[in-house]
């Protein structure tokens, strides 16, 4: 597998295709709908968005299948391994960001830098020549020159342009001085971008590990379990992402939801939803994979509202929205570390990039702790 993303814990992905038409052809339009709730048992049984908030999940499990409550530990373990996961991508995809952003100051710098030099060697130049005919014309003082001088008016006329070219002179000096020391200013700033470059590569390097870790250890996990115990364990995250989403929608939330979309909002929400079933890659900005972040951000860049690259970067810079409030192409910034971000569709349903091993999706607004939520185009 690839370079992966945010963490969030299963369910609310495995939807219809039925259902996905219906929700987003409600959404991209911004009118009011059915509160979408978490799927049922099986992606084959699943219901459609208007009948999840009321049907319950069968929780029958085959006499060979462990206790729940053992598999709920492994869900606990899969869940703390993806969401190391997250973590380390948003560090790895920080850093790429800042490398992106290095490596063209570091370019901009060299240019400023050949340009200086450039004027340097102009001003030597010239201060050269200024150099060369003050010698000519040295030797005797003023009053000296005044004196033996046939043509005391000519000379006093000459005076005044020599005045103004000690002037001229003093300038050039100050220029010579301006530019050696922006020269001296450019080169130090080079050095600072190498050394945040070489240190943004060793951070890199250090999340990609530590996804890449995280990830085997959890498909290892997987990989161990048998077939029935995964039919199981796949039943219990919709559970659990189910009764997240009823216990959301019981806060009576989606009666004080009303606001459409913007003009923007409902272009973002047409790219995210054309972006459905692809599949979740760390580090992915499209156009085949995504991870969450990746998945608002090209989102948000196709509506012509550039966004930051990371989840938690869109937590801090974007502006905060009260979940009220909140229209269609806001994002719903999830955990208390903001690992995981995903899009409000309305109907209180998102489309996120969950994490690895699944696909763009819809879900349940509800079905994760909501940290808070952020409109790009506020």
């Amino acid at each position: 597998m690839g370079p992966d993303k945010h963490t969030v814990r299963p369910g609310g992905c495995g939807i219809l295709a039925t259902a996905v038409t219906v929700v987003c052809a409600v959404t991209v339009l911004a009118a009011p709908g059915t509160a979408f709730a978490a799927p049922g048992p099986t992606p084959s049984t699943s219901p459609s968005p208007s009948a999840s908030a009321s049907a319950d999940p069968s929780s029958g499990a085959s006499a060979t299948v462990p206790p729940d409550k053992d598999l709920e530990a492994v869900q606990a373990k899969l869940d703390k391994l993806y969401h190391d996961a997250a973590v380390a991508t948003d560090a790895y995809n920080a850093a790429e960001e800042a490398a992106r952003k290095q490596s063209a100051e570091i370019v901009d710098l060299a240019k400023k830098i050949v340009k200086g030099q450039q004027k340097l060697d102009g001003l030597k130049e010239r201060a050269g020549r200024a150099a060369a005919a003050q010698y000519r014309t040295g030797g005797l003082p003023d009053t000296a020159k005044l004196v033996l001088s046939d043509n005391p008016s000519q000379f006093l006329d000459g005076a005044g342009r020599v005045l103004q070219g000690e002037r001229a002179t003093k300038a050039l000096i100050r220029e010579l001085t301006q530019t050696q020391q922006d020269l001296k200013q450019y080169a130090a700033d080079a050095a600072d971008q190498w050394n945040r470059l070489e240190a943004g590569r060793k951070a890199k390097a250090t999340a990609k590990k530590k996804i890449t870790q995280r990830i085997a250890a959890a498909e290892k996990l997987e990989s161990a379990l048998q077939k029935k115990q995964k039919e199981r364990l796949a039943e219990l995250e919709r559970e659990s992402a189910y009764k997240a989403q009823t216990a959301w929608l019981d806060t009576g939330i989606l009666d004080e939801i009303h606001s459409k979309a913007s003009a923007a909002g409902r272009k973002a929400v047409a790219f995210a939803t054309a972006q459905l079933g692809k599949p979740y890659v760390w580090g992915a900005e499209g156009p085949d994979s995504y991870d969450c972040s990746g998945l608002t951000s090209q989102a948000w860049a196709s509506a012509g509202k550039p966004i930051p690259r990371t989840s938690e970067e869109q937590w801090k810079q974007l502006e905060h929205i009260d979940v009220k409030d909140m229209r269609p192409g806001d994002l719903i910034i999830y955990y208390d570390d903001a690992s995981h971000v995903a899009m409000y569709i309305g109907d209180g349903a998102i489309i996120q990039a969950p994490r690895p091993g699944r696909t763009v999706s819809i879900g349940g607004a509800g079905s994760m702790p909501i940290l808070g939520v952020v409109r790009p185009d506020a």
